[in-house]
């Protein structure tokens, strides 16, 4: 009878140990499936002017994606993120990041498995994918994936915005490129030519542009107000430095500029333009023409407002 019950304690112990083992293994295989269905989280990182690189920013983002203003960042003082990706979309200026973009990447700690930039431009890149990658690194920050977006160009001194909306530049179509590399977590940074090199050498050497700032002037220098201005105050909120400010005496300008062009584009009066000047080989010229402007069709003025308001 005394072996018969140690063989019954043993049995009852393996079974025990059989229930224990299907547990952790039920267990193991449940948290396995809540892995996979469980959603990544996605960050895009944005700079906009005239709803370009918002509009691009919103095509690739899905439901699991949060859309970030670095503008709003950084007013904020908001540097530290951290996702399964992270990706980051702004416009170039002579093939250059915004100043504020390049300042806020060094400053950025960006957590993730897989990093993307997409750069956006209207006539030429050159070779903005090297000039941004490098600026990257320098930071400490490395981007699995860079391309390039064209889109309609919006610099008002070279181009008629009304020409310009005519040309189908097959975005759409390469929208959804980028967002089939994105979805394969595709590492790759488009190629640049030596030809592209000479060109932005030759661009900085006409402009006389610093290349570690890029474009960054004097707002007060460039744009003049005229008598079409109503004080309705779009400019003191779409622009991402607050440069704009409306007082008893109108609106006054002044402080550093990124040249983004969202106070002459979204302007609705057209009372924002260009000073003519002669020694400044980026607007001996003035404007191509002055009465059109230009804005991104998906997206709204108070889109831009939300975007860059920073009072």
């Amino acid at each position: 009878m005394g072996t018969d019950k140690n063989m019954n304690r043993r049995d009852a112990l393996k079974k025990m140990g059989s229930i224990a083992i299907s547990t952790v293994v039920a267990s193991s295989g449940l948290l396995s499936l809540t892995s996979c269905n469980e959603k990544r989280k996605r960050i895009i990182l944005y700079f906009t002017g005239t709803g370009n690189s918002l509009y691009t920013a919103r095509q690739l983002a899905d439901e699991n994606t949060e859309l970030l203003s670095i503008p709003q960042l950084v007013k904020q003082g908001k540097y530290e993120f951290e996702a399964d990706e992270i990706g980051i979309v702004f416009p170039i200026y002579g093939h250059m990041p915004p100043y504020m973009v390049r300042q806020f990447i060094k400053k950025a700690s960006l957590k993730s498995k897989y990093k993307f930039a997409i750069l956006t431009y209207g006539a030429r890149k050159c070779n903005s994918v090297e000039i941004w990658n490098d600026i990257s690194l320098k930071a400490n920050t490395k981007f699995d994936y860079i391309t390039t977006l064209i889109m309609v160009d919006n610099w008002l001194p070279n181009f008629d915005m009304n020409e310009q909306m005519k040309l189908d530049k097959h975005i759409p179509e390469n929208i959804q490129k980028i967002t089939a590399d994105l979805k394969q977590n595709k590492h790759w940074h488009e190629p640049v030519t030596e030809e592209e090199r000479l060109m932005h050498n030759g661009f900085m050497e006409f402009t006389g542009l610093d290349p570690e700032v890029g474009f960054l002037k004097k707002s007060e220098q460039y744009f003049v107000i005229n008598t079409r201005c109503i004080n309705c105050g779009v400019c003191t909120n779409v622009c991402p430095r607050a440069n704009y400010n409306l007082t008893s005496n109108g609106i006054e300008i002044q402080g550093d500029c990124e040249f983004c062009f969202a106070c002459i584009h979204n302007c609705p009066q057209k009372a924002i333009q260009f000073g003519k000047i002669e020694n400044d080989p980026l607007l001996m010229r003035g404007e191509v023409n002055p009465n059109a402007r230009y804005r991104n069709e998906h997206i709204s003025l108070m889109d831009i407002k939300r975007s860059n308001n920073q009072f």
